[in-house]
């Protein structure tokens, strides 16, 4: 029974197994081998799959002449289809590259046709949008440009006819929104150009005013306050002198000075395009506001600085703002409409002209060229023109002023040195500066020197300049030529006398001066000083007023080289004497020697090379200068040495350290003796050391019984040996120090000569106390 449940139940298995996908057949093959008969089953299985190889095998061969046939019809078609599948890839290969043509072809004129209604339709948008974009884009060029008024005029197209036409687009929208905000921007921005503008012209009138004055002295040959001169020829002088006669041309226009100043382009655009920024509403604000702004400048530009009368830059700059200042106004009324009026224009000046007659009344300048302008601007100029007058005086002390830092920068850049010449054309040069005249250096050959330095000739030219200075201020003021003429030589006079000698003194006065740099002040003051004939000529040839009439100025300042050349002599007395003070500092004598040297000191041999190098540089100065400064030296030697013996910390002195003390005193003879300056007759030069020598000559001779025998009488050998001084120097040579024990072992001759020195010393007292009595 078992059997058969097992044998049913495998043959159910197997039909399953059959039947079933084999992705589901997994349980039943459990089923399987979960049972125990599992054997018997794989029998089953082995006869089923032998009964199905079977089935298979009668199929085949029942079928196999059918499928024998079926492969040898496809073997027969296999060659045909090959043919055909080449035939249909060559023949899409070449439908393939026809279509690519067409298809390209296609896809151009279909792109072509859409850009073709594209670009219809952007010019159809653009003929009514571009002229609005443009119109805004050329705005805000306009604006970030600051061209205001042309942004004003684009504005105002931009509103009425190019936004209307655009249509209601987006952007129209927003610009029309912008326009009120941009007409309050450019009312605004222009407000504040104005008071840029105004604080620009403030700060730049002083260079309008000046660019203004250089164009009339450059039309009528004078250059304020600083024309310069051709001073070997006076053709200048005559032009000046026909424009003088002729006055200001009655014809000149204000024209002649629009160019100069380009105020079109400084002035007068910006303020226009300023004006016709502001609607009429706001007009009087912008009007009132410049007005009120330009009155306040004016007040702060007619006030003079507190330091304006120092220098004549400071009058320049005064004169350039108040001149910058009326030209700008002049040009703004005539080129405005309604900005300024006459009235207005007047008031200021009226207000100018007391401002500056009262700071001129207390410091003073030239007015010329500002008197020029404004005459040519039309402005009154009676009361400028009566202050020229009163000025003369007051404007000298100016150029005073200015010369004096001339001369003291010539002063300070010279070399103190004889100038080189190395050719002809050179000395022409010079000689053409400065009227020097030499027929022994004439005869030199070149290279050669003149005996002055470089300041000779500048200074000279200075002083014709200034001259030049002071006739350029008298021009047009209406003054006859004798007036001019006294007016430049007591002008010229103050500047030799007091400006050109003060610097001169503190040239002299100057620490480190040497020697050679006053001997050199010497030599230039000698030739300036001789020029002075030269330059009373110079002025009686510009001014047409011959030297010799009645009540002419005569030129005094000859005094001030005189004295100068004094004061030079003196410090160079000064500078030598300190010169030797600072040798003899150098002495150092044993005092206490027992026997003297057979030469001269060194400090004393360094000194007397020292004073003939100097002499020998002295022969180039004039008169007694050099015989008087090698007596001085002398003199002051010897009192100096003189001193040195007698001074007070020197206690004791040995008959050795005055032997070696009377050798270096014959050194100083020997060159008084040898004469290190020409002039000096016999021994004259040796009186100077003659106090001293008698004095050493007494001491070492030891002769006292004549000097006190023959004291009083003028044929004393003895004469210039004064008591008081043997009586200090016997004093030296005592024994005045027991407690050294010094005269203890002296020999009875040594002994003698010191009770010899008591008593000589008892004589000098009796003879000092008789001559007292």
């Amino acid at each position: 029974m078992a059997s058969a449940e097992t044998a049913a139940e495998n043959e159910r298995i197997l039909r399953e197994i059959e039947s079933t996908d084999t992705n589901c057949i997994g349980p039943t093959l459990r089923s399987v081998y979960d049972g125990q008969e599992h054997g018997l089953f794989m029998d089953k299985l082995e006869g089923r799959i032998r009964n199905h190889d079977r089935e298979i095998e009668k199929m085949c061969n029942h079928h196999f002449q059918g499928f024998v046939d079926s492969i040898t019809e496809l073997l027969k078609v296999r060659g045909e289809a090959q043919k055909l599948k080449c035939q249909v890839t060559e023949t899409n290969q070449k439908l393939q590259t026809d279509g690519k043509e067409v298809l390209t072809s296609m896809d151009e004129l279909r792109q072509c046709r859409l850009q073709q209604r594209n670009i219809a339709t952007t010019i159809d948008k653009l003929t009514h949008c571009l002229p609005v974009l443009e119109m805004y884009s050329k705005l805000q060029e306009q604006m970030r440009s600051k061209r205001y008024y042309p942004a004003l005029r684009t504005l105002e197209q931009l509103e009425e006819s190019c936004l209307p036409q655009a249509g209601s687009y987006r952007f129209c929208g927003i610009m029309s929104e912008n326009i009120p905000r941009l007409r309050t921007h450019i009312r605004d921005a222009s407000m504040s150009d104005l008071k840029d503008f105004l604080e620009s012209i403030r700060k730049h009138s002083d260079k309008i005013g000046e660019t203004a004055m250089k164009q009339v002295c450059v039309r009528f040959r004078c250059k304020f306050l600083s024309y310069q001169l051709t001073f070997s020829k006076y053709e200048h002088f005559h032009e000046s002198e026909n424009l003088r006669q002729n006055h200001f041309p009655n014809d000149l226009h204000k024209k002649s000075f629009q160019s100069c100043l380009l105020v079109n382009s400084l002035i007068l655009t910006q303020v226009f395009r300023m004006c016709v920024c502001f609607t009429q509403g706001a007009r009087d604000t912008f009007e009132n506001y410049y007005r009120k702004q330009r009155r306040k400048q004016a007040r702060l530009v007619l006030q003079p600085h507190s330091n304006m009368h120092e220098t004549l830059e400071g009058y320049r700059c005064y004169f350039n703002q108040i001149v910058g200042f009326f030209v700008v106004e002049d040009h703004i009324l005539h080129a405005t409409q309604g900005l300024v009026n006459r009235a207005y224009v007047e008031e200021l000046w009226e207000l100018a002209l007391s401002k500056t007659i009262a700071a001129l009344r207390t410091h003073s300048v030239c007015l010329h060229t500002t008197y020029i302008i404004f005459m040519g601007y039309g402005f009154p100029v009676n009361q400028l023109f009566d202050m020229l007058l009163e000025m003369r005086d007051q404007y000298g002390e100016i150029l005073l002023k200015k010369w004096n830092q001339s001369f003291r920068q010539l002063l300070d850049q010279d070399n103190y040195s004889p100038i080189p010449v190395a050719s002809r054309d050179e000395y022409q040069r010079i000689a053409g500066q400065f009227p020097f005249q030499d027929p022994e250096l004439d005869k030199m050959p070149f290279p050669k020197k003149l005996p002055f330095s470089e300041f000779v000739p500048k200074v000279y030219s200075q002083l014709k300049e200034f001259i030049y200075a002071c006739l350029k201020y008298s021009e047009d003021l209406h003054l006859s030529s004798t007036e001019i003429d006294d007016m430049i030589r007591k002008s010229t006079n103050l500047l030799l006398t007091r400006t050109l000698s003060h610097c001169l003194q503190y040239a002299i006065k100057k620490k480190n001066v040497g020697l050679a740099e006053l001997v050199q002040i010497i030599i230039n003051t000698t030739h300036l000083e001789q020029s002075c004939h030269y330059l009373e000529e110079f002025i009686s040839n510009i001014t047409s007023v011959p030297p010799d009439t009645i009540n002419a100025t005569k030129l005094y300042g000859t005094s001030t080289f005189k004295d100068a050349r004094h004061a030079a002599e003196e410090e160079i007395y000064t500078n030598l004497n300190q010169k030797i003070d600072q040798f003899l500092q150098l002495a150092d004598y044993d005092w206490a020697a027992a026997q003297g040297g057979g030469q001269a000191s060194d400090y004393l041999s360094d000194l007397i090379a020292f004073l003939c190098s100097t002499f020998a540089v002295f022969t180039h100065l004039p008169g007694k200068v050099a015989q008087t400064a090698c007596m001085s030296a002398c003199k002051h030697l010897s009192t100096s040495l003189l001193q040195l013996l007698l001074e007070a910390d020197v206690r004791q002195v040995s008959m050795g350290a005055l032997q070696q003390f009377n050798v270096d005193v014959k050194e100083c003879e020997k060159f008084a003796r040898a004469g290190p300056v020409p002039g000096f007759q016999g021994d004259t030069l040796l009186l100077a050391f003659i106090d001293l020598r008698q004095l050493l000559d007494l001491f070492t001779q030891w002769d006292w019984s004549t000097y006190l025998a023959d004291y009083g009488l003028p044929t004393c050998k003895y004469l210039r040996v004064n008591p008081h001084t043997a009586l200090a120097l016997l004093e030296k040579m005592k024994d005045t120090s027991r407690k050294n024990n010094m005269f203890a072992q002296f020999r009875k001759n040594e002994r003698d000569k010191q009770k010899l020195i008591d008593t000589v010393v008892k004589q000098l007292r009796n003879l000092i106390a008789t001559n007292q009595a």
